[in-house]
């Protein structure tokens, strides 16, 4: 029997399919980022983003793409598959897809969400999604970090 929460794990076609059919209910909120190793952090962040709208779509980083970052030659420590599974498990994501481009700019544009979210300390009026977003009457917020947790600072911990 498959865990319950893989049905939130779609494929990119499923997920704007799904935006576009309007099974994602809207308002949708769109966030992305690595989430290699799962924090307090990370969730605190992604259920103050669910709480924008009705729906919370996380895009995830490709491992291909988290390589071209730079965070180090052994990153991610863990697959997309896993990274996305964790995710999907949250009980304030509604759907988890996956992007391989260097940014989330051409999924944006395919979902439109109506609210687009990062974390800290972003000047979001300098992202091009902000625009994106924006031509199509959405919004762009910034959620400051409550917790100071970054995975990059955990490993360096463990690495002692």
């Amino acid at each position: 029997m498959a865990a319950r929460f893989e049905a939130k794990m779609l494929s990119r076609d499923e997920c704007v399919a799904a935006a576009r059919a309007g099974t994602l209910t809207r308002p949708l909120v769109f966030t992305n980022g690595v989430f290699d190793i799962l924090h307090r952090g990370h969730v605190t962040y992604l259920d103050a983003a669910a709480q924008l709208g009705a729906t919370l779509v996380v895009a995830v980083n490709t491992d291909e793409s988290v390589r071209r970052l730079g965070k180090g030659a052994d990153r991610p420590l863990n697959r997309q598959e896993d990274r996305a599974a964790l995710l999907a498990a949250l009980e304030c994501v509604s759907a988890v897809t996956m992007f391989s481009e260097d940014t989330p700019q051409a999924l944006i544009e395919q979902l439109r969400p109506d609210i687009i979210v990062k974390g800290g300390d972003y000047n979001m009026e300098s992202l091009p999604e902000t625009a994106s977003v924006k031509s199509w009457g959405g919004r762009a917020v910034a959620i400051p970090f409550e917790f100071e947790r970054s995975t990059t600072a955990l490993l360096r911990k463990i690495r002692g």
